[in-house]
């Protein structure tokens, strides 16, 4: 590299003598970015900041150094990264900066918009901005995760790096990069209809219409949050004067599904059906013990172990519930015969198939 001339040596004095001033810069803009996005509840995959280091601003000089009358009209002395899973995400952190940060609109560029045929990795949203206090400005890069790795994918490649490769590499390189811009655009897209969808299911849930929603994780959590189980568990509960303990309840789909239920319509009919055996289960259960926490599963796990031995499922039916339940393990099947055991004289076993 050429010796610096004298006025960018100067730019270099003044770069040692802010150094202490622009790692300060660096420590504020990181942290009023870090606050805004746990306030906001955005969840990003890197968030970073750093200072220019003298290499790096030597060479900048030595290349185009003419152009900088003083240290202060370099824009990137200190440079923040954030890198999204999504998109859209890209313009809620940029809302985000708008307000906390004076921007530069001048110096500013949405690379996303130029739509240049090799520019998929470097579709990042480049904002320069001013910290109040600071005589300096920093450059705020925005981008999505597929965008990052394709950036480093070509740097490590040298596809951008102005050194001639073959057409046929270049021409695989296009592709790629289409597909992938495809496949950031179809992430933000399945994530918007799956919040439009939870939305939807949530208002029919609401509503009643349980009949119209179909069984899944989202639907069944939407409906447990109604407190379907809440008055059957706190009678439970009151056997003993015992506290309820927060469990897991996403094992007991395939349960509900291999009881035939498809909808959350066919869940509460299960429910409502066997509510009350399943009360007398429990208190057969617990009324001679001293336990006082129980799972706020119980109720439902009675209810399907009402249902299955009232349809005749007998042991072997229990069995692969606590499989389902637990995991295939030779604990199971003591613990289902211990269940049929303390069933087997309730009422709802007389009508049992």
């Amino acid at each position: 590299m050429d010796a610096l001339d004298l006025h960018c040596q100067l730019i270099l004095e003044e770069y040692r003598d802010a150094l202490p001033t622009l790692e300060k810069m660096k420590d504020a803009v990181l942290a009023k970015l870090q606050k805004a996005l746990l306030r906001s509840g955005l969840i990003v995959t890197t968030m970073e900041a750093r200072v220019k280091t003298e290499g790096s601003l030597s060479g900048k000089l030595a290349l185009k150094g003419a152009k900088y009358a003083t240290l202060s009209d370099i824009t990137d002395l200190v440079g923040a990264r954030i890198v999204t899973f999504y998109t859209d995400d890209v313009d809620r952190i940029a809302s985000m900066a708008e307000k906390l940060f004076e921007i530069d609109w001048a110096n500013s560029v949405d690379k996303r918009k130029l739509h240049q045929l090799d520019s998929f990795g470097y579709n990042s949203l480049h904002y320069i901005c001013r910290l109040p206090g600071y005589d300096f400005r920093f450059e705020l890069q925005l981008r999505t995760t597929l965008q990052h790795a394709w950036a480093a994918i070509n740097h490590d490649t040298g596809y951008k790096s102005g050194i001639e490769i073959p057409r046929e590499y270049m021409r695989r390189m296009n592709r790629l990069a289409g597909i992938l811009e495809m496949a950031d655009d179809e992430f933000s897209r399945i994530r918007t209809e799956l919040t439009d969808y939870r939305r939807r299911v949530h208002t029919l849930v609401q509503n009643g219409k349980l009949d119209d929603v179909l069984l899944d994780g989202d639907t069944f959590r939407s409906y447990l949050q109604l407190g379907t189980l809440d008055i059957l568990n706190k009678r439970i509960a009151a056997i003993n004067q015992a506290e309820i303990q927060d469990a897991p309840f996403a094992q007991y789909l395939s349960v509900l599904t291999a009881l035939n239920c498809n909808t959350l319509g066919d869940v509460d009919r299960l429910i409502q059906r066997y509510e009350e055996d399943a009360y007398l289960l429990a208190r057969h259960q617990l009324g001679n013990t001293d336990l006082d926490i129980i799972s706020s599963a119980i109720g439902l796990q009675n209810i399907c172990v009402v249902c299955i031995l009232s349809s005749g499922g007998g042991k072997i039916g229990l069995e692969r519930m606590f499989d389902a339940l637990n995991g295939v393990n030779a604990q199971n099947k003591a613990l289902a015969e211990l269940t049929y055991e303390q069933a087997k004289n309730l009422p709802f076993m007389q009508h049992a198939n």
